[in-house]
C-alpha cells in the first residue's frame, strides 16, 4: 500500500527534479510498475481491498490442534511433547510408511 507521502516523493522526483523512473526506483526501493502507475494516474492514495479472505489450510484441524496444545501445556515440562512430536501427531500415517 502506498501512502500519500511516498506518492508525493515519486511525483516530486519525476516532475520537479526530472529524474528517470529507473532512478526513482533505485532511490525509493520501489518497482518500476509502481512508479509508472503513480506517475500516470492522478490518484493520491492506492489501497488494495481483498474481496474474500481465504481460509487457512490448517482450518479443518484447528480445534484438534488447539486441544492438543492446551493439553500439552498442562503437562509437566518433562512430559510435554517435543516440537517434532507435536508436528507429527496430527499427521495421518500413509500406507507403506513405517514409523
Amino acid at each position: 500500500m502506498l501512502v500519500v507521502e511516498t506518492i508525493g516523493k515519486i511525483r516530486r522526483a519525476h516532475f520537479v527534479e526530472g529524474k528517470s523512473i529507473k532512478q526513482i526506483c533505485r532511490d525509493l526501493c520501489l518497482s518500476r510498475n509502481t512508479v509508472r502507475k503513480v506517475i500516470r494516474s492522478g490518484a493520491t492514495e492506492f489501497i488494495y481491498d481483498r474481496t474474500t479472505q481465504p481460509r487457512p489450510k490448517i482450518d479443518p484441524w484447528r480445534s484438534e490442534l488447539d486441544e492438543m496444545l492446551a493439553e500439552n501445556a498442562r503437562r509437566s515440562k518433562r512430559d510435554r511433547l517435543t516440537l517434532i512430536r507435536t508436528y507429527e501427531a496430527p499427521r495421518p500415517i500413509r500406507a507403506g510408511q513405517a514409523g
